[in-house]
């Protein structure tokens, strides 16, 4: 199964995204919400954001492998995925718009085309 290890990848890069946010707020010394600190807000979005997308993205890919999408396309959408959120996070924290329009597109991408492939797949 080639998605797993995408799956375990996004997996050690959510990590990352949460220590990021508990670093910043033990720097910033705030416990619970977001201090009106505009570091934290945007470690905050990039954690959270990647939890809004990321599993639903993964499903789509998994059941796309499970249909019988060929590997070297597994291969490419996962990446695709992983590279697509680590843009969208420098996007938020750095504030480089340029970067977090490469991550959705990225992301929304990879779920279009799982999605289409799925379909496809299924009904023909």
């Amino acid at each position: 199964m080639i998605i797993s290890t995408y799956a375990a990848l996004l997996a050690f890069y959510y990590i990352y995204l949460s220590f990021n946010v508990i670093n910043v707020r033990r720097a910033a010394q705030i416990s619970l919400g977001e201090g009106e600190n505009p570091q934290l807000q945007r470690t905050i979005r990039a954690h959270g954001n990647f939890m809004e997308y990321v599993p639903f993205a993964i499903i789509l890919l998994f059941l796309a492998e499970y249909q019988g999408l060929a590997s070297h396309y597994c291969h490419a959408l996962g990446a695709m995925l992983l590279i697509g959120r680590v843009f969208h996070n420098f996007g938020i924290v750095e504030k480089n718009l340029k970067y977090r329009q490469i991550g959705v597109i990225a992301t929304f991408l990879t779920m279009l085309i799982s999605a289409l492939v799925i379909l496809l797949t299924r009904f023909s």
